[in-house]
C-alpha cells in the first residue's frame, strides 16, 4: 500500500520499525535511515520481514532531499533528534513528501522548544499540497488525542487539564535516562511553565511538587511540574481551558544525581575548551552515560501516562481521567525496547497509519488534537497501548 522512510535508529526508531513491520498491508516498503547505517542494520536483523536501510545525514537538506527524490516515499517518519525537524521538513518540501514527527523543534544552541518554528511552515506545506503531522508520540501525541477524545465524548467544556506522566520502572543503574540523555536533561533542567487564565506562568525547574495516587497498584508518587510542548498546542486549539499543567515523576536518586551534575557544570550546553578543543559538557555527559537502548533488558515495572480533565457536562461539573499503563518487560519481549521508547514509537506508527489510510489527511501543518480522535483511540487499543477512562471525585492535585 505505502512506502515509508523512518529517520532515526535510536530506541524509538527501533520500536517504530518493529510496529510498522507488523502491518505489511499498510507499510509495504520500509526504509530505515540514519547517520549510522550499522544501527539500522541491527534493527533490521531483529525483524521477521525484510526492510531496507540507508545512510543519511538528516542535518543535510540536500542529502536528505536526494534520498527522498530517489525513493519517493509516501511519508517520512522523523524520529531523529528534535534539532533535525526543520532540515527534514525542508527536505520534504523540496521533494513533495508528507512528514510526521514525535517532538517539536529545538535549536541546538538554546534549551528551548516551542511550535513557532514549525507552525511557520503552514503556508509552505499547504501550497505544496503536502501534510506535516507534529508530535505523534505519547506526550506530546496521545495526550493531545486524549484531550480531544474527552472533549468529544465526555465534557462540553474543558476548564482544567493536568497531564501526568509516571515512570514507575527501575533499570537498576546508578543514573541513566530512558531516552536520549542530551534531550532528556535539557528538558528536565529547563524552567517550568503552565497555562493559567490566558497567560503562561513560569516556575523554577522542578520547584513545584505534588503527589498523585496512580491506578492499578502503582500507588502514590511525587510529581513535578514541567513545561511540555503539548500545552502550547492544546491551549491554542481548546481556548476554553483556563489552566493546563504537565507533571512528571522522578525518583530521589535521579534528582540527587542531576543536582550534582548541574552543580559541577556537566549539564551545560555552552562550549568549553578542554585540551585545546571545544566540547559541550552535556554532549560529553551523554557519551559516558548508559545508552538508553541498553536499558531494555534491565528495566522492570510500568509506566502510567494520562490526562485528568475537569469541566462541564450538561451543566454539571465533571472530572475525567484517561490513562494507559505499559509494562517495560512486555515491551521488551515484543520489540526489544523498554516502555519509554514503546509509548513513543507505537503512536508514531499509528499517526503514520492515519495519514496513509486517509483517515487524517489535510494539506498544511497540524497537531494531533485537530483531527477526529476516534480512529486513533481505536488503534491504541489494537496495537499495544490500551487505555482506560474513569470519572473522579477530585484530582488529588493542588488547586
Amino acid at each position: 500500500m505505502s512506502k515509508v522512510i523512518i529517520v532515526g535508529a535510536g530506541g524509538v526508531g527501533g520500536v517504530v520499525t518493529h510496529k510498522c513491520a507488523q502491518l505489511p498491508e499498510v507499510f509495504t516498503d520500509i526504509i530505515l535511515a540514519s547517520r549510522n547505517e550499522e544501527k539500522c542494520k541491527a534493527i533490521a536483523a531483529q525483524l521477521p520481514r525484510a526492510i531496507r536501510t540507508a545512510q543519511v545525514d538528516a542535518d543535510n537538506v540536500a542529502q536528505m532531499t536526494a534520498l527522498l527524490e530517489a525513493e519517493k516515499p509516501d511519508l517520512v517518519i522523523n524520529v531523529a533528534l528534535p534539532y533535525q525537524d526543520l532540515p527534514i521538513m525542508d527536505a520534504c518540501l523540496a521533494a513533495g513528501i508528507d512528514y510526521l514527527d514525535t517532538a517539536n523543534y529545538e535549536p541546538p544552541e538554546e534549551a528551548k522548544f516551542e511550535y513557532s518554528w514549525q507552525w511557520a511552515y503552514q503556508d509552505k506545506f499547504k501550497n505544496a499540497n503536502i501534510m506535516a503531522l507534529l508530535g505523534s508520540g505519547f506526550d506530546p501525541g496521545v495526550t493531545n488525542v486524549y484531550t480531544a477524545y474527552i472533549k468529544k465524548h465526555y465534557l462540553d467544556e474543558i476548564h482544567e487539564l493536568d497531564i501526568i506522566d509516571c515512570n514507575a520502572g527501575d533499570h537498576g543503574q546508578p543514573f541513566a535516562t530512558n531516552f536520549n540523555p542530551e534531550i532528556n536533561i535539557r528538558e528536565v533542567t529547563a524552567k517550568g511553565r503552565f497555562w493559567e487564565n490566558g497567560q503562561w506562568v513560569e516556575t523554577d525547574p522542578l520547584s513545584v511538587k505534588d503527589s498523585y495516587d496512580f491506578p492499578e497498584g502503582i500507588g502514590p508518587k511525587d510529581i513535578y511540574l514541567m513545561y511540555h510542548e503539548e500545552l502550547e498546542s492544546i491551549t491554542k486549539h481548546f481556548p476554553e481551558i483556563k489552566r493546563a499543567r504537565f507533571w512528571m515523576t522522578f525518583s530521589q536518586n535521579y534528582l540527587k544525581h542531576l543536582e550534582v551534575l548541574q552543580n559541577v557544570g556537566m549539564t551545560g550546553i555552552e562550549p568549553v575548551v578542554y585540551e585545546g578543543k571545544e566540547i559541550i559538557p552535556l554532549q560529553f555527559l551523554k557519551a559516558v552515560l548508559p545508552d538508553p537502548s541498553s536499558l531494555g533488558p534491565l528495566t522492570k515495572g510500568r509506566t502510567c501516562i494520562g490526562c485528568v480533565a475537569k469541566g462541564i457536562k450538561d451543566g454539571k461539573e465533571k472530572i475525567v481521567y484517561i490513562y494507559n499503563i505499559c509494562d517495560h518487560e512486555k515491551c521488551y519481549e515484543e520489540v526489544q525496547s523498554q516502555a519509554i521508547s514503546y509509548t513513543t514509537g507505537v503512536p508514531a506508527m499509528i499517526g503514520a497509519k492515519m495519514i496513509l489510510e486517509g483517515k487524517w489527511k489535510a494539506s498544511g501543518v497540524w497537531n494531533m488534537e485537530q483531527f477526529d480522535p476516534d480512529p486513533f483511540m481505536n488503534d491504541l487499543n489494537q496495537y499495544g497501548l490500551p487505555w482506560q477512562v474513569v470519572e473522579l471525585d477530585a484530582t488529588g492535585l493542588t488547586d
